[in-house]
């Protein structure tokens, strides 16, 4: 498994995120929400130490605000555990960014949504077979088995995908992903509760 190896290219500044104001009056919901989703254990590590999940919220434009890589161990993450992607080229797969830990493997599926519809501004990225497996099940949107994480075809598939939904607020499988599930909404509440529903429909199977 190649879960949480990063594969596309960075052109990476290693400094503190400029955000200052955003990071202030964001963070503390972001990080709420993360620690909400490490605590049901659809963020986290696995007994290999390769780490899963990961959140997002939308800065500017397509400037967007990531878990940094390797951070699924932590319960509560800090400012520094955050990385500020400042463009994306999803062909190229690579992206560019600032902060002072590089951006989480699947930052450019992250990028594909708010690309995909500008009133997304945040992207929950969880793993949990259950909900997977109840999820393809029920037939939520999908992108193909034959894709793997980290490409720029996942992040096309993806795009797709939440053009399909066709609103701000959507649940995708990455069926090639192995647990793999997005979740996004117009505010992190939103993304959260879209979460929380998929953990209270399938958990209590």
């Amino acid at each position: 498994m190649d879960e949480g190896y990063v594969k596309y290219t960075a052109l990476h500044q290693n400094s503190q995120i400029p955000q200052a104001d955003f990071l202030a009056r964001q963070l503390p919901e972001l990080n709420g929400a993360r620690t909400k989703c490490f605590s049901l254990g659809l963020v986290g590590v696995y007994p290999n130490g390769i780490s899963y999940g990961n959140l997002s919220i939308r800065v500017h434009g397509d400037e967007f605000l990531i878990s940094g890589t390797a951070t699924g161990a932590k319960p509560v993450l800090c400012n520094e555990d955050y990385c500020l992607v400042k463009s994306f080229d999803i062909a190229r797969n690579s992206i560019v960014s600032c902060g002072l830990i590089q951006a989480s493997s699947e930052a450019m599926t992250h990028g594909a949504l708010y690309r995909s519809w500008h009133n997304v501004n945040c992207v929950i990225h969880i793993h949990s077979k259950k909900i997977f497996d109840g999820m393809l099940r029920d037939n939520y949107p999908f992108t193909p088995k034959s894709i793997a994480f980290g490409t720029p075809e996942i992040a096309l598939a993806i795009g797709k995908c939440a053009e399909k939904i066709g609103r701000d607020e959507g649940k995708i499988v990455l069926a090639g992903h192995g647990e793999g599930i997005i979740a996004y909404g117009a505010n992190i509440e939103r993304a959260l509760n879209s979460v929380l529903e998929l953990h209270d429909k399938y958990m209590g199977e």
